[in-house]
Parts: C-alpha cells; sequence; structure tokens
C-alpha cells in the first residue's frame, strides 16, 4: 500500500500560487448576486428537433436538483434531461437544458418558476445537451470589503491577464471539506464495492483531479507551470491536438508565450491514445505521483482512460473597478475551469 496522505479539510487550501500569493483579503458571495455566472455553449437551439431546449436563470439552486424538477415536470427519466456542466449553487447562473420530449407538446414551463427560478426562453432542438459541450463560461464577480493594497493587486491583475493562472482543479470538485477523497481512497483500493453509477464517475474524477493538482503543484514550485520543457506533451489552443515536446526550441517558447500551446499534466488511467511525456517533464511527473500509484493502478483497473489536461489557465476579458472597499472582476474561461482559482492568486477569501 502506498503512503499517499489525504489533505485534511480543503485540499486545494495549500496548493502553491504562481504569482506571488494572495495579497489581501476580501469576502466572497456573500450573497447570490455576487457570483454571476453566464454559460457560453457556443451554439443555439436549431429551432426543431425532438428537445426542448431551455435557458434558465436559478439562484441559489443546484443543476441537478432543477434538472430533476424539469423532469417531474415533464414525466421523464431524469437523464432525458441534458446540461452542458454543473454550476455553483451560491450563485445566479445561466445555463441551457435539453429535455427528450419525442411526439410530445412541452408542458407549462411558467410551472417551474419561482422566485429563484427565471425561464428565459423556450425552443425546439435536435440532441440532446452533452456534458462538457460548451465553448466556457464569463464570471461577474464582487467581492466584498477588500482589504489590500491596490496597486499591488492590480499589478497582480495586469500579470494574470498576460500570464493566466495556474489551471487548478476547484474545491468543489472535491466534495465538503474533501469528503470524496476519502471515499475515493476506498474505491480505488478495492474496499468499497458497491456504488451507484453517478456516484462512482464523481469519485473518480475527483481522484483524477486530485492526481491532476499534485503534478501542476510540482511545476508552480518549479516555476515551469506555463513553460515548455523536455518532453513536454504539449496541447494546442482550441482542439484536441497533441505533440511532444523533443526540443525546447525559440518557436516553441514564442508559442507557449502566446497562448498558442499549453504544457499538459495527467488525469491518470489506463493506456490509450493520449500520449505520455518524456524526459524532463517525466521525471517531473513521476516524482509528483510517486506515492500515488495505488490510485493510478485503480483508475486504470475501472477502465478509466487516460487523457492530459492544459497546465495553464488563459483568463480572457478580464477587467475591474472599485466599487467602495468591493473590487467588481469580470473575467471568461475555457469550459472545466473554476473561477475559484483565479481569485485565490489574488485574495484569501473569508466568510461571514
Amino acid at each position: 500500500m502506498s503512503a499517499i496522505q489525504l489533505p485534511q479539510g480543503d485540499p486545494t487550501r495549500d496548493l502553491p500560487c504562481a504569482h506571488g500569493g494572495p495579497v489581501g483579503q476580501g469576502l466572497m458571495r456573500a450573497v447570490p448576486e455576487d457570483f454571476v455566472v453566464e454559460e457560453r455553449l457556443g451554439y443555439s437551439a436549431s429551432g426543431e428537433g425532438e428537445h426542448a431546449f431551455l435557458e434558465i436563470r436559478k439562484r441559489n439552486t443546484n443543476t441537478v436538483d432543477l434538472a430533476r424538477s424539469i423532469a417531474k415536470l415533464c414525466g421523464i427519466r431524469q437523464v432525458d434531461v441534458g446540461y452542458a456542466g454543473l454550476k455553483d449553487r451560491v450563485a445566479v447562473t445561466t445555463q441551457a437544458f435539453s429535455v427528450h420530449l419525442p411526439g410530445k407538446p412541452d408542458p407549462d414551463w411558467t410551472i417551474l418558476a419561482d422566485e429563484d427560478i427565471e425561464v428565459l426562453s423556450v425552443a425546439r432542438h435536435n440532441r440532446k445537451i452533452r456534458r462538457g459541450s460548451l465553448r466556457g463560461n464569463a464570471f461577474r464577480l464582487r467581492l466584498r470589503e477588500v482589504l489590500a493594497d491596490r496597486e499591488l493587486l492590480e499589478q497582480r491583475l495586469a500579470s494574470i491577464a498576460a500570464q493566466g493562472v495556474p489551471n487548478y482543479f476547484g474545491s468543489q470538485r472535491f466534495g465538503h471539506d474533501g469528503a470524496n477523497l476519502r471515499r475515493v481512497h476506498l474505491l480505488l483500493t478495492g474496499e468499497l464495492r458497491k456504488m451507484k453509477r453517478e456516484q462512482k464517475g464523481i469519485l473518480l474524477s475527483a481522484a483524477r483531479s486530485q492526481l491532476f493538482n499534485q503534478v501542476l503543484a510540482t511545476r508552480v514550485e518549479a516555476g515551469n507551470w506555463d513553460k515548455v520543457i523536455g518532453g513536454d506533451v504539449l496541447l494546442l489552443e482550441g482542439s484536441g491536438r497533441q505533440f511532444i515536446a523533443e526540443t525546447v526550441d525559440d518557436e516553441l517558447i514564442q508559442r507557449a508565450a502566446e497562448f498558442d500551446i499549453h504544457p499538459s499534466g495527467p488525469l491518470p488511467g489506463r493506456a490509450c491514445r493520449t500520449l505520455v511525456p518524456e524526459g524532463e517533464a517525466a521525471w517531473l511527473e513521476t516524482q509528483a505521483l510517486r506515492d500515488w500509484a495505488d490510485w493510478i493502478d485503480g483508475l486504470a483497473r475501472l477502465g478509466v482512460d487516460a487523457d492530459r489536461r492544459a497546465l495553464r489557465l488563459r483568463v480572457d476579458e478580464l477587467a475591474w473597478e472599485w466599487d467602495g472597499d468591493d473590487l467588481l472582476l469580470s473575467f471568461a474561461l475555457q469550459s472545466g475551469s473554476y473561477a475559484t482559482v483565479v481569485v485565490r492568486e489574488l485574495l484569501q477569501v473569508r466568510k461571514e
């Protein structure tokens, strides 16, 4: 048995920052309206088909719970309600849902509406919305009662706009105080066998996220999380293409600086078509994961395919202004990324 030290509490709390650490503190999500998320699917309803396509704004509401309410209203299985991703509960979020209604009329969608749910539009669509099928999300945050050197904070924001931030998986991925990781260990070592498919998927995702974060933390500490090193598996911006950095030349360095390519880290699983690092990059990954062999073997045994994820997160459309002592931030991120990993580079977040 490998000597895994599971983190106590939030497993992202002590991950190293790339820009020098927080320069102050502030209050996040005092009310849901302080955290606004707008989904960017990159496509719209086709106008015809067997699926209803709903655009919904929700407040203080869990995505899965809303999907369950939609299924109940329509008298269908919850699996026949599609959405591209899970959105934060303590927030105001806008996202699309598809509802499979072959040969059926639409129900009265106004029944869904209450003080926290607003149906913005309804159309027809020709396919189910699949998990992950979105371009990204736009965020508008209000960080209240900020105590920080404003000049230093704005310098940090400028650095983030230029360099991006480490593409950590956020704390939401691991359950309250990292509870999912303690269950994941039992699953991957074979001590936990019977589990619902959906819950099993959540735990497997948490496991891969933890392993990725371990590798990324090692690269942040080494100062090369945003740079190409020998043997890196590089990801081409905006596509799934991968290639190995056999030689780190001026061209690769320039392309990385321009966000055209990104160094990547592992989402472990069984060997498949994804590339594996070589040389220095392989050595760093091995060092970062040397105590996690049981988890890596368990993921492969359970049939999870290996993949790669960019180590660096580009922060687009970053803008900020002050409203008294409140900092108003807006930015856009690609799908699968977390607004909280941007905020952690700026401020230590406190709760009321």
